[in-house]
């Protein structure tokens, strides 16, 4: 049972685009470094820190001096994001802010998709044992309509087109949680991260973490591909049907039902439609080539330019992965391959702060 709660929340006064910013694990080091030096207390200072002990103390002094405070209630907040997407589209992304109990994938409440990697995982402890607080929220998914909607009134925050309403006593939140599994869509290293610091420190406040949860059913939830590009593989040789050019290949790709996997695949300024598997997914299609030399990115021109200027050898287009497809894996039990899913826009960090201390 997933164990979804309020929690008194520690947020800036009056925040602005001056101290928030993207999750830590997709700011480059000249965007941190423009973030930094738009204020003092810009969030990279804590998420992007050289030191984490340096962060810990950070997050303390700046509650200390009021420049962080903490709510005297608890509470869940529902929270709303307009974006435009990597497809020029406008929509509107709502989900609940709360608290949830950090509890093992054997207990399959929470369910992972992906596989991680060590490295950010030990810096992301070092940060929580430092501040102990979670300082960026992970984002996860539900089945089912929400329990929590958007109230037709001022947002109590408001930054960068995201929108945050403070609601007490939710209980109701909290019961409809109970009986629901979660699907991580971004943060599977801070989850186990939280699994991590939890099972170190022994306590009950050690074991919440703050999450983003949003329905599968919201209008503005959507996954958008994310395209292979493969530098030093000449030997990877595709055959498939040949076509006039990449745009023609998305066209056509875009109309190929999903019972079966299907990429474009582009080299020697060649353009063939490949098709795979039944019941295979485009991004295992793919992974059967290994992830030697691999990149991955958003903008399909990229992969192509990439491609016909020399600097690769091949690329392959995908289709966006379906969502209830990552659900039915994750259901069984299955990791996917990296980059699998790209759920955009990115959570905003530095608008909630989740303390692990009463």
């Amino acid at each position: 049972m997933a164990d979804v709660a309020e929690f008194r929340a520690v947020r800036y006064p009056h925040p602005s685009s001056a101290v928030v910013a993207p999750p830590y694990d997709v700011v480059s080091a000249v965007e941190r470094a423009e973030l930094a030096a738009r204020d003092p207390h810009n969030v990279v200072h804590l998420t992007l820190n050289e030191s984490e002990q340096d962060a810990g103390r950070l997050f303390r002094a700046w509650l200390d001096e009021g420049v962080l405070v903490r709510d005297e209630k608890p509470a869940v907040w529902a929270l709303s994001q307009d974006y435009v997407g990597p497809d020029g589209v406008e929509r509107t992304r709502e989900g609940i802010v709360a608290s949830l109990r950090a509890e093992p994938y054997e207990a399959r409440v929470v369910l992972p998709h992906e596989r991680t990697h060590p490295g950010p995982k030990e810096s992301r402890l070092r940060l929580l044992r430092a501040a102990r607080a979670q300082i960026e929220p992970i984002f996860l998914l539900y089945d089912g309509s929400p329990p929590l909607r958007s109230p037709d009134r001022e947002p109590d925050l408001d930054v960068e087109g995201t929108r945050l309403w403070r609601a007490e006593g939710a209980s109701g939140v909290s019961d409809f949680f109970a009986g629901r599994e979660l699907l991580i869509a971004d943060g599977h290293h801070r989850y186990e991260t939280a699994l991590a610091y939890a099972a170190e420190q022994g306590t009950q406040e050690s074991a919440r973490m703050m999450v983003v949860l949003v329905s599968t059913s919201d209008p503005g939830l959507e996954i958008f591909p994310t395209h292979r590009v493969f530098t030093d593989r000449p030997d990877i040789d595709v055959g498939g049907e040949e076509l006039a050019s990449p745009a023609e290949a998305l066209a056509r790709l875009a109309d190929e039902p999903y019972d079966h996997a299907v990429a474009v695949a582009y080299s020697g300024g060649a353009t063939r439609l490949v098709r795979g598997e039944p019941g295979e997914l485009d991004v295992e299609l793919v992974d059967r080539f290994g992830h030697e030399g691999i990149s991955y990115t958003p903008d399909w021109h990229e992969a192509v330019h990439r491609v016909a200027v020399r600097d690769a050898d091949i690329a392959f287009l995908l289709r966006p992965t379906r969502i209830e497809d990552v659900f039915e894996r994750a259901r069984r039990g299955e990791v996917m391959p990296p980059k699998t899913t790209y759920f955009f826009p990115k959570l905003l960090s530095g608008l909630l702060f989740h303390p692990l201390e009463p």
